[in-house]
């Protein structure tokens, strides 16, 4: 079944590896990490590995510079709250642009020269609707903002399937979440460059070193650490298991008229496409009786019913807009499915166009 499904940038099935290294945490070992006994001091101890893991994906130079959390919402809410007279891309996770807005950042524009040194810039690295890429190893999109200061780069759809090394860019805060790397939701990781000070978004019992109050979710953040440490044994192998199968799924639609690719450079994980002439839950829903999982924007943004303000704000067509999809692949997908999605949507695209005429 899951095969089939193509929407792992909303979220990935939990790695049978990682789960393993949780089920103690959700049974027996119930201890706080923050208990003085036994019990606590085991869950200590497999919270800082799984620290120490994910510092090690994200090439962290010290697992000190990691924070655990709820997930990249939390952090990014974190950072942004933290500084006033920031700068925000327009194409960010809601959960960036809406913190930043509301703390009176200025939002850049698209494909349009911007300049100026800011308190925060806020630009992620792999946009989580078309996978461009706007930081790291390839970025081709971000040239034209010539803005300086501390930078926040959510990583989500980045970290373990792109090459991070944090202790080397000139990156001062990170942002990531476990369930977008085949870990658990609702636990994600802020870094913080150099374990500066950062003042908490969440006060109480100073847990966290004092960054994030609240008692820790152990069981999460051990398959955090698992995942992450899979992650970045897997890579490559992940890496390119994503470009094959996002070269058979682009292959099975040479047919298909009026159509594009959203966005340049992107990571082989993310795939946006527009249909003229039909819209795009449409496609997502036939899809779905047929078995497949495919999203039409974003997860966060799936049921606002106003289509994809990413694209919007890179001057996509409007007709395109809506009648666009994602498809995202992992490590469950086969190439087998993959080209049995590619002829299911291009048959529905076809059914759908014939409906309207």
């Amino acid at each position: 079944m899951l095969a089939r499904y193509f929407d792992n940038a909303a979220s990935t099935p939990v790695d049978p590896l990682a789960f393993a290294e949780m089920e103690p945490f959700l049974r027996d070992e119930c201890g706080n990490a923050h208990s003085a006994h036994s019990f606590g001091m085991r869950a200590e101890a497999a919270v800082e590995l799984a620290r120490a893991r994910v510092g090690e994906l994200l090439g962290a130079e010290s697992s000190e510079e990691i924070h655990f959390c709820s997930g990249s919402t939390e952090a990014n809410n974190w950072v942004i709250s933290a500084f006033q007279g920031g700068c925000v891309s327009p194409i960010e996770h809601a959960s960036v642009l809406e913190s930043a807005m509301r703390n009176g950042y200025t939002v850049l524009p698209y494909a349009k020269p911007a300049e100026g040194d800011y308190k925060l810039v806020c630009i992620m690295r792999v946009n989580n609707e078309t996978g461009a890429l706007y930081g790291g190893p390839g970025a081709r999109e971000h040239d034209f903002w010539n803005v300086t200061g501390p930078r926040l780069e959510d990583l989500t759809q980045a970290a373990g399937k792109l090459p991070v090394d944090l202790a080397h860019e000139d990156i001062a805060f990170a942002t990531l979440s476990a369930h977008k790397l085949y870990g658990p939701k609702g636990v994600g990781a802020l870094y913080v460059k150099g374990g500066k000070r950062l003042k908490p978004l969440i006060v109480g019992g100073g847990q966290e070193h004092g960054f994030r109050s609240g008692t820790l979710n152990v069981p999460g953040i051990v398959g955090m650490g698992a995942a992450a440490a899979i992650a970045a044994e897997r890579r490559e192998a992940d890496f390119a298991h994503a470009a094959e199968l996002k070269a058979v799924f682009l292959g099975e639609l040479e047919s298909v008229s009026d159509w594009q690719c959203n966005g340049v450079a992107t990571s082989p994980f993310i795939c946006s496409l527009s249909f003229a002439g039909i819209v795009g839950e449409s496609i997502v829903v036939e899809l779905d009786s047929r078995g497949f999982a495919v999203s039409s924007t974003s997860a966060c943004s799936s049921k606002s019913g106003h289509g994809s303000r990413v694209l919007s704000a890179m001057g996509v067509d409007p007709c395109l807009v809506a009648g666009s999809i994602r498809v995202s692949f992992g490590r469950r997908n086969t190439a087998e499915a993959t080209r049995e999605l590619g002829g299911a949507l291009r048959e529905t695209v076809e059914n759908l166009r014939k409906l309207r005429k």
